[in-house]
């Protein structure tokens, strides 16, 4: 019985450690990077709020701005910008989230893409029924891929709800999951760090053809699940 508790503990330990080692190498990693969105939506928001926590400044742009925008700035605090959309093309990871039927229009405005890491949050349904597009067999991060040639495209930040993202990812002894997809082998290491920077668990699901299990209509969306430590 002794000798099992001693295992226990120190498993217990090794595992933190571990995970304490994973944090501070993917946030050095992310300190040379700069963070801002297309969108300032509920789940950029949620997004910007994990972001400016864990210590990074972050751009944010919609296609308006004005007031509504600064008023997401103020409640953000001093690491949270507004910027022009040039702006935000500037940066190495770029948080794309806007409504889907908006998705074609905001990408023919960008002449060029210089490799950029673009996390697609899109849901590809119908409004108000909220029925899932037929998408002739592409997954919705396909088509965002198309319509962005040179960009890193990954799909991430879309299953769960705005309201649940924004909360303290660390829950009941672990973290809660966020799936991912990604072609690019560099893009998915980086959306790795960075969700395990926020304090999320990621979960890697394959190229972008397989993320139709985590877009609308998928099995994973508004799942929450928790992955213990």
């Amino acid at each position: 019985m002794i000798e099992k508790t001693v295992n226990t503990k120190t498993d217990e330990t090794s595992t933190w450690a571990n995970y304490y080692q994973k944090l501070l190498k993917a946030k050095h990693i992310l300190n040379m990077k700069k963070i801002g969105t297309i969108g300032a939506g509920r789940i950029a928001k949620a997004f910007a709020k994990h972001v400016v926590k864990m210590g990074n400044e972050i751009i944010l742009s919609n296609k308006t701005g004005g007031g509504r925008l600064d008023d997401i700035i103020k409640n953000l605090g001093p690491l949270a910008k507004a910027g022009s959309l040039e702006q935000v093309l500037q940066c190495d990871i770029i948080l794309f989230s806007i409504p889907w039927k908006e998705v074609k229009e905001a990408l023919s405005k960008i002449n060029s893409w210089r490799g950029q890491i673009l996390i697609d949050t899109t849901n590809a349904a119908t409004f108000p029924d909220f029925k899932p597009l037929d998408l002739g067999g592409k997954t919705s991060s396909q088509l965002v891929a198309e319509l962005a040639p040179g960009a890193k495209v990954v799909k991430a930040f879309n299953t769960i709800e705005s309201t649940l993202l924004a909360l303290d990812p660390r829950q009941g002894g672990g973290n809660r999951v966020l799936f991912f997809s990604a072609d690019d082998l560099h893009a998915r290491q980086t959306l790795e760090d960075l969700i395990t920077s926020l304090g999320f668990a990621g979960v890697y699901l394959g190229g972008l053809s397989e993320s139709a299990i985590q877009q609308f209509g998928g099995p994973l969306i508004t799942r929450n699940f928790i992955l213990l430590n």
